[in-house]
């Protein structure tokens, strides 16, 4: 369970300082979802020195992927069980303090079998020594990351391929729909909507069951009462932002509802899906659909 305060005294759910010489801790999940109440445990405190051993000192055969904010490990315990640990960049304190303290609070909300789940983080600074034109002089370095359960298939990326290669109708229904209930979550079942904002087949992972669980969530937006507002910067990844987000930085749920559709081409048809589909016509492409043409039986 995480601790009820840092080694600093800092309440819990402060704001993290980089003065702190351990993990924090904060907020407890939000209890106001509707949807997906099933029951699952805090994420735990891990220390620095147990995710270096648990991912062989983050080497690159245990590395799993690299987003903007940091690096994924595999890591594994004594015990066997497998995690993927999530590595901030550490090279802005104040601005990766920010990313962390977001993306941790928008996890402890998010409670759904089409959520990844947040098992542990680490927040730890040490004082460590080193040589400074002839000197000896000690400086700080701060570890940021985030534990998830470990998805074995990998990214939905991995898999996708044209309608007649690749995973059949049954699984891909199964994905579609599992991303589309994922989703609904973020928009529905909170008190306050979640819009993702970087909806796409990388940050879709997939279990052993081809169970679809929503990713990264690094760029998400908590929203109040107001359902559109307007943002200094559109991020996100091109090909899946609509027009209304990228050229004029609007974000409401049509953002992620616009990448959903991306996806769910993607998934059907394939990488070139889209560009396939925007060269079949409204009616060939409803006439593929009631024939189940796009998909293998």
């Amino acid at each position: 369970m995480a601790s009820t305060g840092g080694s600093d005294g800092a309440p819990k759910g402060e704001p993290f300082s980089s003065s702190s010489r351990s993990s924090s801790s904060f907020t407890s999940r939000d209890s106001s979802s509707t949807v997906g109440s099933n029951v699952s445990t805090e994420p735990t405190s891990l220390t620095i020195q147990v995710l270096q051993e648990i991912t062989d000192n983050f080497s690159e055969e245990k590395a799993l992927g690299q987003g903007a904010y940091g690096k994924v490990y595999k890591g594994v315990h004594a015990n066997g069980e497998e995690i993927a640990v999530k590595l901030l960049h550490n090279n802005m304190s104040s601005t990766n303090d920010e990313k962390f303290q977001h993306e941790f609070d928008n996890l402890m909300m998010l409670n759904h079998p089409n959520i990844v789940r947040l098992v542990g983080y680490c927040y730890e600074t040490q004082r460590q020594h080193t040589d400074y034109q002839g000197r000896i002089v000690f400086g700080e370095t701060t570890y940021r990351a985030l534990c998830f359960e470990y998805m074995h298939k990998g990214s939905l990326q991995r898999h996708l391929s044209n309608e007649s290669h690749g995973l059949d109708w049954k699984t891909r229904y199964k994905i579609i729909k599992g991303t589309c209930e994922g989703l609904k979550y973020l928009h529905e079942g909170l008190k306050k909507p979640i819009y993702h904002l970087d909806l796409k087949p990388d940050n879709i992972l997939l279990n052993d069951d081809m169970v679809p669980k929503l990713a990264d969530f690094g760029l998400s937006k908590l929203c109040g009462a107001e359902q559109t507002r307007v943002t200094e910067q559109a991020l996100g990844t091109f090909g899946y932002m609509p027009p209304e987000y990228l050229f004029h930085r609007l974000v409401s749920n049509k953002v992620d509802i616009f990448s959903l559709g991306v996806v769910i081409t993607k998934i059907i048809a394939g990488p070139e899906g889209p560009k396939r589909i925007a060269e079949t016509s409204n009616q060939e492409f409803l006439d593929q659909v009631k024939n189940c043409k796009l998909f293998t039986p």
